[in-house]
C-alpha cells in the first residue's frame, strides 16, 4: 500500500491535458495549418530575445512567411516574466489588431502569452487571476510551441508571473489558459546548451517526482510521473553530454510533456512554493532554484511518502532489493543529488547567485518563508511544513 491516497474512492478527479499535442522531428512545420484550423489569421508571437538570437524565431517566421501567414512579434518576455511583460504584449496585440497567440520558447514565453490571453479574453490586470480559475471567458486560439525540455507550460493550465511591485511570483492555474495545441520538436532544442539542458530538465524532474508524492496524485498521474522520472533517468545526462543527440532530445521531450501531464493534474509541491521565491526575489532561473531545492525537500518528505519514494529510487537506477524501507526511500535523494552533480547543478543558493551574478541574501529568508506558506502548490506536498521548517530547508540548501 502507498503512504500517499491516489484512488479518491467516491470522488470526482480532473484531467486537463491540450486538445492537440504534437511530438516529434518536423512538428513545427504543422504550425500553419494548426492555426487555420482555428481560423486563426493573425497571430501574435510572444518570445524571448535568446529565440531571436540563436535562429529559432526566423526558423518558425520562414515557415509562415511560406504559408503566407500575417503576424506580429513580442520579443520582451524575461526568464521570469513579469507583470510589466503582460501589460507590453498586450498592448501590442491590440495594436496590431491580432486575433490569437503563438507562443515560442520555454515557460517564460508561453507563462507571458498566457498572461496576455487572460487580457485578451477578460480584461482587467493580470493580478487578477492569481489563484485557482479565476477566468470566466475562453482564450483567443493559441498555439504553444516549445524548445526546452523542461517547463511544460506547453501544455499545462498553469502561469507564473512576477509581481515586480511585490517581488513575489504569482501562481495563476486556469484550465482556461491551456492551450489549444502545444507541439514540441526536438529539432528546435538541439542547439540548446548544457547548462539550459540541466536546469530544464532538473524542472520536469521536479514536476515527476512532486506529482508523484502529491496527496492529489492519482493512477493517471502516477502512470505519468513514472514514465517522466524514467525517461529523464535514461536520457538527461546524455542530452547534456551531447547536445545532437537526437534521440536523447526527443526522449527528454516527451519526458517533461509526460511530467507536465503528471502536475498539471495532480499539482506540486513546497520545492516549487520555495522555488518561486528565489524567482520572485533575485530573478534567478526557475530550473536550476527546483534542481537545487529538490533533494532537500524531499528528504523532509520521505516520512510522509516513504513508498512513494522507494519507487522513485528504483526509477532512477538505484537497487534496493536489500534494503529496508527507509534506506531504499533515502536512496531516492541519493539518486537525485547524484544525478544533480552529474550535470553539474550548482552547490547550492549561494553558488548558484553567483553563477548569475545575483546577490542573495539570508536576510530575506523571514520573507520568502512568508510568500512560500502562501504559494498555492504547496497545499499538496505530502507533509505538512511548519515555517520552522522551511526556514530550516532554505538554510540546508544556501
Amino acid at each position: 500500500m502507498s503512504d500517499v491516497k491516489n484512488l479518491h474512492v467516491g470522488q470526482i478527479t480532473s484531467f486537463y491535458i491540450p486538445p492537440v499535442t504534437l511530438v516529434g522531428s518536423g512538428s513545427c512545420k504543422q504550425i500553419p495549418d494548426r492555426l487555420a484550423c482555428r481560423d486563426a489569421k493573425y497571430p501574435l508571437i510572444v518570445t524571448d530575445k535568446g529565440i531571436v538570437a540563436c535562429g529559432i524565431l526566423k526558423t518558425i517566421t520562414d515557415i509562415l512567411d511560406a504559408a503566407g501567414v500575417k503576424y506580429a512579434v513580442y520579443d520582451g518576455a524575461v526568464p521570469n516574466p513579469t507583470d510589466k511583460n503582460v501589460e507590453e504584449a498586450f498592448a501590442m496585440y491590440k495594436e496590431k489588431g491580432c486575433d490569437s497567440l503563438l507562443t515560442l520558447g520555454g515557460g517564460s514565453s508561453h507563462d507571458c502569452g498566457k498572461g496576455v490571453g487572460f487580457l485578451v479574453a477578460n480584461g482587467g490586470k493580470i493580478h487578477d487571476y492569481e489563484g485557482v480559475d479565476k477566468s470566466s471567458n475562453p482564450f483567443p486560439p493559441y498555439v504553444a510551441v516549445n524548445t526546452t525540455a523542461g517547463t511544460a507550460s506547453e501544455m499545462t493550465r498553469f502561469c507564473v508571473i512576477t509581481d515586480t511591485s511585490r517581488k513575489v511570483k504569482m501562481a495563476i492555474v486556469d484550465w482556461r489558459c491551456t492551450p489549444g495545441v502545444a507541439i514540441d520538436d526536438p529539432d528546435l532544442m538541439m542547439g540548446m546548451p548544457a547548462g539550459l539542458t540541466a536546469a530544464t530538465g532538473m524542472d520536469a524532474l521536479t514536476h515527476a517526482v512532486e506529482a508523484y508524492v502529491s496527496i492529489a496524485a492519482t493512477p493517471m498521474t502516477d502512470a505519468c510521473a513514472e514514465k517522466a522520472i524514467e525517461y529523464i533517468s535514461r536520457f538527461l545526462r546524455r542530452a547534456v553530454a551531447n547536445g545532437s543527440d537526437k534521440e536523447a532530445r526527443e526522449g527528454m521531450c516527451y519526458a517533461q510533456y509526460l511530467a507536465g501531464m503528471a502536475f498539471n493534474n495532480a499539482s506540486l509541491g513546497h520545492v516549487h512554493a520555495m522555488a518561486h521565491q528565489l524567482g520572485g526575489f533575485y530573478d534567478l532561473p526557475h530550473g536550476f532554484c527546483n534542481a537545487i531545492l529538490l533533494p532537500h525537500v524531499c528528504e523532509y518528505n520521505l516520512i510522509g511518502a516513504r513508498r512513494r519514494f522507494a519507487r522513485i529510487a528504483r526509477m532512477l537506477g538505484e537497487r534496493t532489493d536489500n534494503l529496508t524501507l527507509d534506506e531504499a526511500a533515502l536512496a531516492a535523494v541519493k539518486a537525485i543529488k547524484k544525478l544533480s552533480k552529474d550535470v553539474d547543478i550548482p552547490s547550492g543558493i549561494k553558488a548558484l547567485g553567483d553563477m548569475f551574478g545575483k546577490q542573495v541574501s539570508m536576510d530575506d529568508i523571514p520573507t520568502m518563508v512568508a510568500n512560500a506558506q502562501k504559494d498555492a502548490c504547496g497545499l499538496t506536498n505530502p507533509r505538512k511544513m511548519s515555517d520552522a521548517a522551511v526556514t530550516a530547508i532554505y538554510c540546508a540548501a544556501w
